[in-house]
């Protein structure tokens, strides 16, 4: 069963000469559990296919269905809660609330959603994350690497159908990144959790199940990894 369809989706930004088709009918499907790295360069268009699929922007035109579910077609309202419970967000950033403690940041798009924290769930996350005896430290006294586990956890905590991860490990260093690209496929194969990568990096999107290339708004499947050339 699809997880995620991609049906025809455009995005053009101005209008007349100034115009820019970021994306051109882009479509493709993606499995319940697979991890998915979308490679290309700077300006192709791969992060706004990723804020299409996140529903942080609109498409031009096309669809995009999560879970058998027209996103576009929901009211905002409606939007709003849906992706908050069914797509977790990975930044290269981390974006971690400085004043909060690991787990309080893990724990907060469940309490956003006034939902009441699974407690077990989080011990299971601390303890898979290498988290657990770093639980009531802030971000600021945290590694770039603990910091990125730390908004692993806290995409993982609703038990999101979809994860998109924009250049998880972009600002760590070869070690931290082997470690949290690791934790993702983890995350895959055990929560069943769909994932979508931009990565820059061809080794690290050669760990994925599969690959897909934007070039100039126009979406390429490379499939199931192997010895492709990306570029």
């Amino acid at each position: 069963m699809n997880l995620l369809e991609v049906k025809s989706v455009s995005k053009t930004y101005g209008e007349g000469d100034t115009a820019v088709d970021a994306l051109k009918k882009v479509s493709f499907s993606v499995p319940k559990g697979e991890f998915v790295a979308v490679v290309g360069e700077s300006g192709s268009g791969k992060s706004t296919l990723l804020n299409m699929i996140g529903a942080l922007d609109t498409p031009s035109s096309g669809k995009v269905y999560i879970d058998s579910k027209d996103i576009f077609a929901m009211k905002e309202k409606n939007l709003t809660v849906f992706r908050r419970r069914n797509i977790g967000f990975i930044f290269q950033s981390f974006n971690l609330i400085p004043e909060l403690t690991v787990e309080q940041n893990m724990m907060f798009p469940v309490l956003l959603d006034y939902q009441k924290p699974n407690l077990n769930y989080l011990e299971e996350l601390l303890e898979v994350l290498n988290l657990r005896e770093r639980r009531h430290h802030l971000p600021g006294q945290l590694s770039g690497g603990q910091q990125q586990r730390v908004a692993i956890g806290r995409a993982l905590i609703t038990r999101p159908a979809l994860i998109l991860a924009d250049e998880p490990t972009g600002n760590l260093d070869t070690q931290n990144s082997r470690e949290v690209i690791a934790l993702l496929k983890e995350a895959s194969a055990k929560y069943e959790q769909t994932i979508i990568m931009i990565t820059h990096s061809q080794g690290i999107a050669r760990t994925a199940d599969r690959i897909l290339r934007v070039s100039d708004g126009e979406l390429t499947d490379f499939g199931r990894c192997g010895n492709e050339k990306l570029s």
